[in-house]
């Protein structure tokens, strides 16, 4: 088979990456033309294990491609893929102009029968919207070719995406013919040889499944930090709560874990798209808009409690913090908690040290020369006032507490992520404080 891959960014590049893994023939098409020579030189712009090296074998083998024009390949594939961004408006919904846009190209160009597939997350009633772009166009050509649009949302995880594509525990595909439903089986089937479980819908129901699977999951987020919160308060021990409601089966132990909030590309625009529909059809998210209003206190919470123990005297204060990306295994740092703290830690006059394995580049791209970027966590914690821990990253697991005490200027340590066990910390000598435990009040 052969495809095309319109966007390559995290969505479009795993996606072409995998599907080139099984055989299938993929170009990847963008109009970054930096971005697309750097791919064609096998520089990968963004980290997710595994991915670099399966780029790279599928180039070397002839099955992906990288190019800027979508005409290249446009007269050869049977499905074009659309995984171009869809960043939020000001009042938070979805702009749908790089979808619409790619829907014109395909319109304007297109020469048979072919599927155009929406792999973007997409507000409920977009594929109308592409379907009708490619009409206009092709009205303008005076042809009438056959074709079919379908919804294909990704359910990846950032940092184990590509097993995530390679097993998937589901895939969803939206479509409105029997055609479109062959071809999409056929292109799936490799994924899925042991227990081929494709699950067809119509299209409205799948652009609404990818919604309301991210709004659920930030949901439990959510609802976790209000319970540690409230643990806090009356003395409770969030871990044992967590283990007792996760033991009941209709619950379950996932996405039950307190911290610092939820970031990302996908939670908190997800969330804030789906609240926005809603509101078009005149219905109030309230649920949601609580799981947001929540998330956005939560990101302060490892700030408000270093600024409690120096009783808000924190001007002239050196923070280090370990961990910037809003998730381990990944460099992103969209909607991150570390931008928050560093942001009020700035404002509060502190001079903050950070160390992250991946995202340092990410952090200077966005932030320049307003923060010290250290070596290692050591180098990171010389001489600080405080330690602020932002993201589980497996190397932050096991450090020599010894060596990090000896190396502080005050042992203070801000366990944003329940790495650590608080009994260990202050037999160490750490003023500790993590999320949901009444000593960390």
């Amino acid at each position: 088979m052969n495809v095309a891959i319109v966007g390559t960014g995290y969505v479009g590049l795993v996606t072409g990456a995998c599907f080139a893994e099984v055989g299938v023939n993929v170009t990847c098409v963008d109009i970054d033309t930096n971005k697309i020579e750097k791919l064609r030189q096998g520089e990968i712009p963004i980290y997710e294990p595994g991915l670099e090296e399966m780029v790279l074998r599928n180039m070397r083998e002839g099955r992906l491609k990288f190019t800027t024009r979508l005409t290249d390949c446009l007269s050869e594939v049977e499905a074009v893929f659309s995984a171009v961004g869809t960043p939020p408006d000001e009042d938070g919904s979805a702009d749908l102009s790089y979808v619409l846009e790619v829907a014109r190209e395909v319109g304007r160009n297109m020469t048979k029968y072919l599927v155009l597939v929406t792999k973007s997350t997409v507000p409920v009633g977009t594929a109308g919207k592409v379907k009708k772009a490619i009409e206009e166009e092709l009205a303008k050509r005076g042809e009438q070719i056959d074709f079919d649009v379908a919804s294909n949302p990704e359910f990846l995880k950032e940092g184990s995406a590509v097993k995530d594509f390679m097993s998937p525990d589901r895939v969803v595909v939206g479509v409105e013919s029997e055609r479109a439903k062959t071809l999409m089986s056929r292109l799936y089937r490799p994924f899925m040889m042991n227990n081929f479980r494709v699950i067809f819908t119509d299209i409205p129901s799948a652009e609404m499944i990818k919604y309301a699977a991210n709004s659920m999951l930030a949901t439990r987020i959510s609802f976790m930090n209000d319970i540690a919160n409230l643990c806090e308060l009356v003395g409770a021990d969030v871990n044992m709560v967590r283990k007792g409601i996760g033991s009941d089966t209709r619950i379950g132990s996932k996405f039950l874990y307190p911290g610092c909030g939820y970031g990302g590309s996908c939670f908190p625009k997800d969330v804030k798209a789906l609240i926005r529909t809603a509101e078009k059809e005149g219905y109030e998210m309230r649920v949601l808009k609580a799981v947001e209003q929540v998330n956005e206190k939560q990101k302060a919470i490892v700030f408000d409690k270093l600024a409690a123990h120096y009783g808000g005297e924190l001007a002239g204060k050196t923070v280090a913090i370990w961990g910037l990306a809003f998730k381990a295994e990944t460099d992103d740092m969209r909607e991150a908690t570390s931008l928050v703290t560093i942001t009020k830690l700035l404002d509060a006059g502190c001079h903050v040290r950070v160390f992250d394995p991946v995202a340092m580049d990410e952090c200077r791209r966005r932030l320049g020369d307003k923060v010290e970027y250290t070596r290692d966590i050591y180098d990171c914690a010389l001489d600080a006032d405080a330690l602020l821990v932002l993201t589980e990253w497996k190397q932050f697991r096991l450090p020599s507490w010894e060596v990090v005490h000896r190396t502080m200027r005050q042992p203070v340590v801000i366990d944003g992520r329940n790495i650590y066990s608080p009994e260990e910390m202050q037999q160490a000598g750490f003023a500790y404080a993590c999320i949901g435990r009444a000593e960390s009040r």
